[in-house]
């Protein structure tokens, strides 16, 4: 890799509330939310989490918010993520859990289309190689 190709372990989310989309995200990957110190939460427009394995999400405030209407309607998705699991169904009941909801369309058999608290999607994807878990 050369100085000028870009790299990055980041990515990024609009939200109407980053802290509660922060806290989800962070839950379901075991994560750790950015320390706010003395900062007034009600100002928050950008959040952190790390996760266990290094990259970073981003949460953007973002005041007129419209969640995607996946897969088809007027508010296209326009990106999603992928955690791979070790063991799906308990890693679903987990997200579930924790405030996720299935999408009505599952177009696999080996992943699951989950749309998050504030109607991002992103899949569960079954990992059969043991130890390779993001969530779990």
């Amino acid at each position: 890799m050369t100085r000028d190709t870009p790299h990055s372990h980041y990515c990024a989310l609009d939200c109407p509330d980053p802290l509660a989309l922060a806290d989800f995200y962070a839950a379901l990957v075991s994560g750790k939310v950015e320390d706010l110190g003395d900062f007034p939460r009600d100002h928050v427009t950008w959040l952190e989490i790390m996760t266990p394995w290094g990259a970073v999400i981003g949460f953007q405030k973002v005041p007129d918010y419209r969640a995607p209407t996946w897969p088809d309607g007027p508010v296209p998705q326009q990106a999603h993520l992928d955690f791979l699991v070790d063991d799906l169904p308990s890693a679903l009941e987990r997200a579930e859990r924790l405030g996720a909801r299935r999408a009505e369309v599952q177009p696999g058999e080996t992943f699951v289309v989950l749309l998050d608290p504030v109607g991002h999607p992103f899949c569960l994807v079954h990992d059969p190689r043991e130890g390779l878990s993001a969530v779990g």
